[in-house]
């Protein structure tokens, strides 16, 4: 991941002004868990601030948090520590993840759609390095269906850089991402001057061969 991006992401987080943070893990992934489709060692990709993490530890999973936000990490921790939960996480380049290895379940909360089609594919093989035969991993993506705001993608560009041999792509299917818009993106969209927003998203699961 370049260094601009880095710098985006990790301002935002020393802002404390992620749109994002919900202070609480997104719906769709409380449900996966839920539903039994979480399980062995478990990675948050793009943890953030923490909170699918703190999620999954406290219901017992052996799981790493990591995020190329430096700001993102410590803020994880602090939440973490506040939670009264023992949760790891780590610093880490998604697309340069070969120094992780084996993981069963990988958990991307709006992750994929920050990277550019080719960065996509990139981020797929380094997935492939981090997990083992048989891991499943889940993608949480905004969709660009329906007007929104922030990074969006369409369900055509999961399916080409999941087309990898590598990968049996299971599902896509219609999501809902809750995210804090800001006043403008209030504005523009037509939401409610304030709370949470469910904006509309891809959720895919994909198997490692």
């Amino acid at each position: 991941m370049d260094t601009v991006r880095q710098s985006v992401f990790q301002d935002a987080y020393l802002r404390r002004s992620a749109p994002w943070v919900i202070g609480e893990p997104q719906p769709a992934i409380v449900e996966l868990e839920r539903a039994g489709l979480i399980g062995g060692s478990v990675l948050d990709v793009g943890c953030g601030s923490g909170e699918h993490t703190i999620h999954l530890a406290r219901l017992g999973y052996d799981v790493l948090g990591v995020d190329f936000a430096p700001a993102a990490v410590e803020q994880a921790r602090e939440n973490a520590l506040r939670h009264g939960v023992s949760a790891r996480f780590a610093v880490a380049d998604a697309l340069r993840l070969d120094g992780l290895r084996g993981f069963d379940t990988v958990v991307d909360s709006a992750l994929f759609h920050v990277f550019d089609a080719g960065d996509q594919v990139r981020y797929v093989r380094s997935l492939y390095a981090a997990t083992g035969p048989g891991a499943v991993v889940h993608v949480l993506a905004l969709s660009d269906v329906e007007p929104g705001f922030g990074p969006r993608i369409s369900e055509a560009a999961i399916r080409a850089a999941f087309r990898d041999p590598g990968w049996v792509l299971e599902e896509v299917t219609p999501s809902r991402y809750r995210a804090i818009p800001n006043d403008e993106d209030r504005a523009n969209l037509g939401l409610p001057a304030t709370g949470p927003a469910d904006l509309l998203a891809w959720l895919a699961r994909a198997r490692r061969c």
